[in-house]
């Protein structure tokens, strides 16, 4: 298995940019610095497993979903995607994703 660090670089600055952090509030974060976590991004440095697992934690992704892009968002990042994108729907559009979820949840619990 090979990582594409450069893939890497950009999924950490989607995660980054979803969940409207700065470069800056990220190095923050992380306790790294705002140009260390550029050139991550960029692929111009390669981070050690210490940054990734630093990385990892403060956007609450597992190391897997920024090393390949496979793993499972952690709860909180997906509760914030989702509310995210809740945010840019107009109300009716609200009330018919909440009757989806109430039809899913119905239906799990029917099992």
């Amino acid at each position: 298995m090979t990582i594409d660090y450069n893939l890497m670089g950009r999924r950490i600055a989607e995660i980054r940019k979803k969940r409207g952090l700065t470069q800056e509030k990220l190095a923050e974060m992380a306790d790294l610095t705002n140009n260390f976590i550029s050139h991550i991004e960029t692929c111009r440095s390669i981070p050690s497993l210490e940054t990734i697992v630093k990385l990892c934690d403060a956007l609450s992704v597992t190391p897997d979903e920024i090393l390949l892009g496979t793993g499972t968002a952690s709860p909180e990042y997906l509760s914030s995607d989702i509310i995210q994108k809740l945010e840019t729907c107009s109300p009716s559009e609200r009330r018919l994703i909440n009757g989806f979820i109430d039809l899913l949840l119905s239906q799990r619990n029917a099992k």
